[in-house]
């Protein structure tokens, strides 16, 4: 490849990238509008819950985690998986993800900051919030550490700081070329942001050596963290939830859901953005690969489950994955089996794994499954457990719905902000995979 070619192919990836940052459209214009409606929706919801109280959602006794608890463990897992699967691709030399990882990141930060919230609303008296926070005070009133609830707090601000770092370390390359192609205060302020990057040779290698060290902590922190929030459950002792499978389980699943909205993202994106020629079929391959892979762990976890309820002999486990497949949330069960275990199986199909109409509809029942299978852990669990005399059904209040729906326009309007201010695809990790010479392997 002459170095001519090269510099036309690198010009080419910058205009096909900054366009995104140009003027928006009708249609951006569009979708802002619907996932405002939503945000507003969730505020108005919201806002029931403070001039009301707590009880105008669906939760009661014995089940006090419904919706907004599986919508945290929900927008949790979704934020794990981002960083996890960019960072494990960076750590493994995945050539393919330097035109996606962008997207992972960002749907990271989004996401941690939309599941931060629901411990909030979950309280009720959003106002007593302060008293989860671990400072001295004159009361003398310190928090319980065997709170499921404290862990939460450290666990997602620790995590949403790494995050936000790796994301921000990855960009500073890409905000310096919009930095040289921008005037007056827009030049200004990505002048800021860039930290001085000018591209020289030290400057890349201290860049790849922080981005290396970030990927190597994200990685396990991103394990342990979401392995923090199984323990919310697997430290109870209630039927269903106490069990050491949970961590992993929880893992997987994060990283199932995960792939899953990347796909839901991605695809949509690529082709109002023009991107075709920098997100090739081939990304979607890969990430059904992924979803296959996950599938099958998540598969074998229920089958675990199951399993052993059956075989421990102890006849509140085994009542309670009775009651979860064949009592009252039985039909969101087997949609859950649905979406997650048979249809990302069917991905095995090469001729249905290149059909993009049908990757992107299972992507999205694997959205809505992973969704359901927290609802159903959470909720067949607690309706009935030891005492039949305290048995009971809850379905979620039209208030637990409009904040449901006030999460997805908040995720997708934060999303749709952030990609309007910074560059989609890593331009410097795609330009890094046209250098010719053996120095290509330390750019992957």
């Amino acid at each position: 490849m002459t170095n001519e070619h090269t510099r036309d192919r690198f010009e080419q990836i910058d205009r096909l990238v900054l366009r995104s940052l140009l003027r928006p459209g009708k249609l951006y214009i569009a979708f802002s509008a619907v996932v405002l409606v939503c945000l507003g929706l969730g505020v108005f919801a919201y806002s029931r819950i403070i001039t009301v109280a707590i009880g105008v959602t669906g939760k009661n006794n014995p089940v006090h985690w419904g919706a907004l608890i599986t919508n945290f463990v929900f927008w949790v897992g979704l934020a794990h998986s981002g960083t996890l699967i960019s960072a494990i691709l960076y750590l493994f030399r995945a050539r393919w993800r330097t035109s996606i990882n962008r997207i992972a990141e960002a749907m990271t930060v989004v996401a941690i900051m939309t599941a931060g919230l629901f411990p909030l609303v979950h309280m009720g008296r959003v106002w007593r919030a302060y008293y989860l926070v671990p400072y001295p005070n004159s009361r003398e009133l310190w928090p319980n550490f065997r709170s499921p609830l404290l862990w939460d707090v450290f666990a997602i601000t620790t995590y949403m700081l790494v995050s936000i770092m790796f994301f921000y370390v990855g960009l500073i390359p890409d905000l310096a070329t919009v930095r040289d192609r921008s005037n007056g205060l827009v030049k200004k302020v990505y002048s800021l942001l860039s930290l001085g990057w000018r591209g020289s040779n030290r400057q890349w290698h201290h860049y790849e050596t922080t981005y290396l060290l970030l990927a190597a902590l994200a990685t396990p922190l991103v394990i342990s963290v979401h392995s923090v929030v199984s323990w919310d459950f697997a430290v109870s002792l209630v039927p269903g939830w106490h069990s050491t499978i949970f961590a992993p389980y929880f893992v997987a699943g994060a990283i199932f859901s995960g792939c899953a909205m990347i796909i839901v993202i991605l695809m949509p994106m690529r082709k109002f953005l023009g991107l075709e020629n920098l997100i090739e079929p081939l990304h979607f391959s890969m990430l059904c690969k992924m979803l296959i892979f996950m599938s099958l762990i998540i598969t074998y976890s229920y089958f675990s489950e199951f399993f052993v309820a059956w075989y421990s002999g102890n006849v509140f486990e085994q009542h309670s994955f009775y009651n979860r497949a064949f009592g009252f949330y039985s039909p969101l069960f087997w949609v859950m089996v649905l979406c997650n275990s048979i249809l990302p199986i069917t991905l095995f199909s090469a001729r249905l794994r290149s059909n993009m109409i049908y990757v992107y509809v299972v992507a999205v029942c694997v959205v809505i499954g992973m969704w359901l299978e927290r609802f159903v852990i959470i909720v067949s669990s607690l309706s009935q457990d030891y005492d039949p005399y305290a048995w009971g059904q809850y379905w979620p209040s039209i208030v637990e719905w409009g904040i449901t729906l006030g999460s997805f326009g908040m995720f997708f309007f934060m999303f749709g902000m952030l990609t309007r201010i910074f560059p989609v695809v890593a331009m410097g990790e795609v330009k890094s995979q046209l250098r010719p010479g053996p120095g290509d392997a330390g750019h992957a």
